[in-house]
């Protein structure tokens, strides 16, 4: 028997979130678009640097958690905070939104870690990551009864930097299987793939993970091409089930010999990307844990990504279930 849809492993991050311009980014040599790795006392210079922000929960894996909990699915989250204001904020924020977030707390340092999101007026966000207490995640976090008990175990490919996490996430992967349990792994940005591109072929290669979730940049730096369609069918070698996001172009689903296309859906208006790889996942994860066809899982997700990146955040404001109830999706 099942107790949950989904677990999902992530780092457990509050993000910290103010309007920018490419001045400011080049002025502070913030990498556009991408998650720099940053040290307590560059992020402290960077948010006396920001203008006015707003704080929301985040993580990639986080986020992913309360996308399904939105859609009604039965989650539950695994990430380490430490015992302080903005641990308490995020453990009372995930749990608020119907999500099972029962990791102990850190005591002492490091702090709970931050991430600073200078967002541009395009809407691409630019992430300036602390890490804090999440280099403390370890084998010892593991909730075996939740691996066993989880349809499916999904964990980010930004665990792969803290090093106890990477080792961790092996063993995740282990009990999930042994249970009889899917694994799937998001490759979390190009640059996560550029430091890690052999490690994350060996997961794939080995079975260790079953499905990936990726975006059209990530699969064409893990395999080192320009071209997307030489990207896609070397990933349909290396993994079983993988669901591809193209930005305003839709998604690309594999499975064998199976190709599966999903449309973008119209975006009124564009206003924050933190967040829509997130969602996408959050919507596909669902519907697959629910059994739906790959397109209906396609569509879930790009349901859910277009609503987030209409707004500012990285979670769901709107309930996920009533929205993909209107669109005739569920």
């Amino acid at each position: 028997m099942s107790k949950y849809d989904v677990l999902c492993i992530g780092n457990a991050i509050v993000d910290i979130i103010a309007q920018s311009d490419e001045g400011f980014l080049a002025e502070n040599s913030i990498v556009k678009g991408a998650m720099n790795l940053i040290d307590a006392g560059r992020a402290q210079a960077l948010y006396e640097r920001m203008g006015a922000a707003i704080e929301a929960s985040g993580g990639s894996a986080g986020n992913t958690a309360a996308g399904i909990a939105s859609f009604g699915g039965r989650v539950a989250f695994s990430g380490k905070v430490a015992d302080d204001h903005l641990g308490s904020v995020y453990a009372h924020d995930i749990r608020a939104l119907g999500v099972a977030f029962d990791t102990k707390p850190l005591i002492g340092t490091p702090p709970t870690a931050r991430c600073l999101i200078f967002v541009t007026p395009d809407g691409e966000r630019s992430m300036n990551t602390y890490l804090g207490a999440c280099v403390e995640f370890g084998p010892q976090d593991l909730e075996p009864e939740k691996l066993a008990t989880s349809k499916l175990v999904y964990f980010e490919g930004y665990l792969w930097d803290p090093p106890r996490a990477k080792e961790a996430m092996r063993e995740a992967a282990h009990l999930a299987h042994e249970a009889g349990r899917e694994v799937a792994m998001t490759l979390s940005d190009s640059f996560c793939v550029d430091r890690y591109r052999d490690e994350f072929l060996d997961l794939m290669r080995s079975r260790t993970v079953d499905i990936i979730l990726a975006n059209d940049h990530e699969i064409k730096a893990l395999y080192q091409t320009a071209s997307f369609d030489a990207a896609l069918e070397a990933l349909r070698k290396d993994c079983k089930l993988a669901a591809v996001t193209c930005s305003d172009k839709g998604s690309v689903i594999i499975q064998g010999d199976e190709t599966v296309r999903v449309a973008a859906l119209p975006v009124a208006q564009l206003v924050d990307t933190t967040g829509a790889g997130d969602l996408y996942a959050a919507g596909f994860l669902f519907g697959y844990t629910q059994g739906r066809t790959l397109d209906v899982c396609g569509r879930l997700g790009s349901l859910a990504a277009s609503l987030v990146i209409q707004q500012v955040g990285p979670r769901p404001r709107q309930n996920l279930r009533e929205a993909a109830q209107q669109a005739g999706l569920l």
